[in-house]
């Protein structure tokens, strides 16, 4: 139960995030678009029910993630979110009433595969609670300089692939920032109550990175097709999750001739993901 707990609460996130990126591309969609960061953005999608119910899904997401931030360790929970992508387009094409072509299938499997082998292979472990500031600080710092580089690449570009992916892998390390800070305040929360979670600075900053991937995220889908935005959004928060799971949290995995089906799986993951994002928006 040390990892069917994590992973089955993961799962849960990942199919409610999925439901969530359709809804709200749907809802990106019908708005003006816009030339630079435009917060009324968001003031023009409240007035879209399809947005709002997105809305709901993101928060069953966020719910199902702390669960398994919760149970499991950083390392072994955020890769499983690289299947939102493969489970949003199956929703939209049951939304569409659309039948995916075998080729997509077989792109679906790729990514199923890879990350099965991925995660035996690496065998994620530690799931250490506490992170002193000394190690937030400079992690804090590396990703908040990231994203707001990639932010302001993106957003002098104009509306296309370069813009769209700058902006989808500001996104990424949003939500990885996001999830190692919500691991923490979970714990509190658990330990300590409710009047810990609140007094602790770490459930402040993950609402604000998760403020900020929303905006981002947003302008990410207006910004160009999903076969940008959508890579480096999935495969960043995977990457970036490991890193400051590793950083921050003493989490590991395991190295030597294991490295070789990781990196297989890893490659399989990348295959499906760029297939399936090229079929999201029909690009050839």
């Amino acid at each position: 139960m040390g990892v069917v707990l994590p992973v089955l609460f993961a799962l849960f996130a990942a199919l409610s995030n999925a439901l969530a990126t359709v809804l709200q591309r749907r809802a990106a969609l019908t708005v003006p678009q816009s030339k630079g960061f435009r917060f009324g953005l968001v003031l023009d999608l409240l007035r879209r029910p399809v947005w709002i119910a997105g809305i709901l899904a993101v928060i069953a997401a966020g719910v199902g993630q702390a669960a398994a931030l919760a149970t499991g360790a950083l390392v072994l929970v955020q890769p499983l979110f690289v299947l939102e992508l493969p489970l949003a387009l199956l929703i939209a094409s049951l939304v569409a009433r659309r039948r995916l072509p075998g080729a997509l299938w077989l792109a679906v499997a790729g990514v199923v595969a890879g990350l099965g082998v991925a995660l035996a292979a690496a065998s994620p472990a530690g799931n250490r609670t506490h992170v002193p500031i000394d190690r937030w600080i400079p992690a804090l710092a590396v990703c908040a300089a990231v994203v707001a580089a990639l932010a302001v690449a993106g957003l002098r570009r104009p509306p296309g692939r370069a813009r769209a992916g700058c902006l989808g892998a500001a996104t990424a390390v949003c939500y990885a920032l996001t999830a190692a800070l919500m691991k923490h305040s979970v714990y509190v929360l658990t330990e300590g109550g409710i009047v810990a979670f609140l007094t602790t600075w770490q459930t402040y900053a993950f609402g604000a990175t998760g403020i900020c991937a929303l905006l981002l995220l947003e302008h990410a889908m207006q910004g160009g097709p999903l076969v940008a935005s959508q890579p480096a959004l999935t495969l960043g928060d995977a990457g970036i999750s490991i890193a400051l799971g590793v950083v921050l949290y003493e989490e590991h995995l395991r190295a030597g001739w294991w490295l070789l089906p990781q990196l297989l799986g890893v490659a399989l993951i990348c295959a499906g993901v760029v297939a399936l994002a090229r079929a999201g928006t029909g690009a050839p």
